[in-house]
């Protein structure tokens, strides 16, 4: 089948790889959309820890089941459908306990085997998910990051409050979305006023980021701060601002990720004067139908932010993003399957 293949980082080209084959309790599904995030950015600069090459990356993706394993039931060929790529052991703590998203082994179609970003890609029936009726495959491919989003609100116990979302990238837009279908009135920041533009068409209250954000932030709720901030950037002192941003008895939330061996500091005193609560949130649990159903009801307008590629355009596509990210806000590949 014809792929994107990673023969090295940085070393992109449209090649034949192996088709996958349905094996017991496997489906095969034929890829129409693929969405592209800074994970795989990382893979194509070769700074996934966890990515051997050559590589099939992609894990945000839609299309339709082209052949069924054995022991499958409940879907049929032909039917639209979206991959979940997070494969958790279910035996280690945390899946024992719940957070199959924080598994011990975890597994990540794209990552630790061939991903969206071909013809074919396949994975087990359990991280299948059905496409509602009405909902478009490119549509669809969004499932994965609005998953994250739904992850973090519900983490937030996000509901008819002031939520303050730091960051407009892919995942902000996403959260700022959710939170608002949520019913929370949502104020988002960042540096680049372009992203804010985005944010304030999707219905956020926006703010540039900049000395004045406390400043503003105590202005709009009274003196009190945020009952709830989602940090969606991964810089450490945007983490470190989160502590004077939220309100006493407020909740963090961290979505962005640092870089391994990073650390933040927050003040000692806030923790016990604030008594806030600060949580991380990690890819998604169970995530995915409430996502769908999102997407289907048109309360998430996400997508139209996507600019759309043929999936085999994407070598020169990809060396540009790598030079400068920001010269999208999300790019998406499409097949002839689309």
């Amino acid at each position: 089948m014809k792929a994107l293949i990673l023969d090295a980082p940085t070393t992109m080209r449209v090649g034949e790889w192996s088709k996958p084959l349905a094996g017991q309790g496997e489906i095969v599904v034929r890829v129409a959309a693929a969405g592209v995030c800074a994970g795989d950015l990382l893979i194509y600069r070769g700074n996934n820890p966890y990515a051997s090459y050559p590589i099939v990356a992609g894990h945000e993706m839609a299309g339709v089941i082209s052949e069924i394993g054995e022991g499958v039931t409940g879907f049929a060929v032909g039917e639209r459908v979206v991959i979940e790529p997070f494969i958790s052991c279910g035996k280690c703590y945390p899946c024992r306990v719940g957070k199959n998203n924080c598994c011990a082994n975890l597994q990540i179609i794209g990552v630790h085997s061939a991903g969206g970003f071909a013809e074919y890609v396949k994975a087990s029936a359990k991280n299948i998910h059905k496409v509602p009726d009405g909902l478009s495959l490119e549509y669809a491919s969004f499932a994965e990051p609005v998953a994250i989003a739904v992850q973090a609100c519900r983490r937030g116990e996000v509901g008819n409050e002031y939520v303050l979302i730091l960051g407009c990238g892919p995942i902000g837009l996403a959260l700022i979305e959710v939170a608002k279908a949520r019913g929370a009135r949502v104020v988002a920041v960042d540096v680049l006023e372009d992203r804010l533009e985005l944010a304030k068409e999707l219905g956020a209250e926006i703010l540039l980021a900049n000395d004045s954000i406390l400043s503003n932030t105590l202005e709009q709720t009274k003196g009190e701060g945020a009952p709830v901030v989602i940090e969606a950037t991964g810089n450490l002192k945007v983490m470190e601002s989160t502590v004077d941003l939220v309100a006493a008895g407020g909740r963090i939330v961290i979505v962005g990720l640092g870089k391994k061996g990073q650390s933040v500091s927050f003040p000692a005193l806030d923790f016990t004067r604030k008594e806030m609560t600060v949580l991380g949130s990690r890819t998604s649990v169970d995530c995915f139908p409430e996502s769908l159903e999102l997407l289907a009801s048109s309360k998430i307008h996400y997508p139209k932010v996507a600019t759309n590629f043929s999936m085999w355009e994407a070598p020169e596509l990809f060396q540009k993003l790598s030079d400068n990210p920001a010269m999208l806000h999300k790019a998406l590949l499409l097949t002839e399957a689309a």
